[in-house]
């Protein structure tokens, strides 16, 4: 299932699935992720999906107290060794259901000042803008940036545009952007250098629910078209 593992420090080693980013892997990463969470051992503190990685924080104190037999090995050996154990297990494990997630989006005007941009870097017209983004079928790959910022893949190439050469820094939360074969929605307002062509009202931090955010890796979103006071 994994190609390798690498220590990042006393605290964090990396199991990567791949070398470039692809469903296939992802869906690989989602796999590990389900059996690691089942009977995880006490000193893991946290385990982070990426694009072709998942990233294992730990106590190693707390690693060397519960495995005791195993004190001749570092902290980050025993937790490599646990997970090539646990994912030697992958085979009985069932995959989780995909959820698919609907973000009404505004396009355009103010909410989306980058949509003309965009539609004259690629050719386009900015009602095909609008159409292309609204068939596509997102996948959640991760997390990042900010809290519940989530980095979609799926973006049809003909929407494909740079970055800003200048970043924002301002950017409304809501806001969906644009950046290389990218896009995704900002969940706070922050700084950022992404093409903006819509926005949404639909809060993607949660921070008083569990889990805090809206969208989770493994998700799917549809982006819907509304006019301002549909949302």
């Amino acid at each position: 299932m994994f190609t390798h593992m690498k220590i990042a420090s006393e605290r964090m080693i990396f199991v990567y699935f791949g070398d470039e980013i692809h469903e296939q892997t992802h869906e690989n990463i989602r796999l590990a992720l389900q059996i690691l969470a089942d009977k995880p051992i006490k000193g893991i503190t946290e385990i982070l999906p990426g694009y072709t990685n998942i990233c294992i924080h730990f106590d190693p104190l707390q690693i060397k107290k519960n495995t005791e037999e195993q004190q001749h090995m570092t902290s980050a050996d025993i937790v490599m060794a646990f997970v090539q154990q646990r994912l030697a297990q992958s085979g009985a494990t069932k995959r989780t259901s995909t959820r698919i997630v609907e973000i009404p989006v505004v396009y355009g005007g103010e909410h989306g000042p980058d949509l003309a941009y965009v539609a004259q870097k690629n050719g386009l017209t900015p009602e095909e803008v609008i159409d292309i983004h609204t068939a596509g079928d997102y996948l959640v790959y991760m997390l990042g940036f900010a809290p519940g910022f989530p980095f979609l893949g799926g973006l049809d190439k003909r929407l494909a545009t740079p970055r800003r050469e200048t970043p924002r820094l301002h950017i409304e939360a809501g806001s969906v952007g644009i950046a290389g074969e990218q896009t995704g929605v900002y969940p706070l307002a922050t700084p950022g250098g992404w093409q903006i062509i819509g926005r949404t009202q639909l809060d993607l931090f949660l921070p008083h629910e569990q889990p805090p955010t809206l969208l989770r890796a493994g998700d799917r979103v549809k982006f819907i078209a509304v006019k301002e006071d549909a949302q």
